[in-house]
């Protein structure tokens, strides 16, 4: 995933999106930076789950699988990022969730005393659609968020298509964090000066 904070305009996003507030003055930097999970290719939360219920799963997202969570929280700690949220109240439900059958891909229903975060809509990218994150970005016409496939070396915003080395190489990109190892999969690009 990557995303372009320059072209970000903070409209209300989900928790595990968190938008932390960059710098006050726009000059200086894109004003809010979404931070969804990381999706680290080198995962601490996955190492120090004593379940096994965060893991990879076929495409290479972190998951978690809440029916084994057994709520412990290492992995909350563990994540450098704190992209991880525990459910300490029963979650709401709707209607349509209560029908839903459960798998760690779409985590509903949501369960009491287990941790979740964003998993990079991996019930979506299955069915071969963008993350609901990138989707709703285009369709608020920022085009902000692009996602792809490293081993195929292209990303997408919904409209534009790109080629990932190119545009991580031609503005500079960068990761949070990245001097702990965690290799994470999410990159930031630069604001242009523009």
């Amino acid at each position: 995933m990557v995303i372009d904070p320059e072209r970000c305009n903070y409209n209300g996003y989900q928790e595990w999106i968190m938008v932390v507030q960059m710098s006050a003055d726009p000059k200086n930097a894109a004003p809010f930076l979404p931070t969804p999970c990381m999706n680290c290719a080198n995962a601490p939360c996955v190492k120090v789950c004593p379940v096994g219920a965060t893991y990879y799963n076929d495409e290479e997202l972190v998951v978690i699988d809440n029916i084994r969570c057994i709520g412990c929280r290492f992995c909350m700690a563990a994540c450098p990022y704190d992209r991880r949220y525990f459910n300490w109240g029963e979650p709401p439900h709707t209607p349509d969730e209560q029908i839903i059958n459960y798998t760690p891909d779409y985590p509903v229903p949501h369960r009491k005393g287990t941790v979740e975060k964003c998993n990079w809509c991996s019930h979506r990218v299955r069915m071969g659609r963008l993350p609901a994150c990138v989707e709703a970005c285009h369709n608020e016409g920022m085009n902000a968020i692009f996602f792809g496939d490293a081993n195929q070396d292209v990303i997408t915003n919904g409209e534009e298509v790109l080629s990932l080395s190119e545009i991580l190489a031609k503005r500079g990109s960068y990761r949070l964090k990245e001097e702990l190892g965690t290799e994470p999969r999410l990159y930031y690009l630069p604001p242009t000066g523009k």
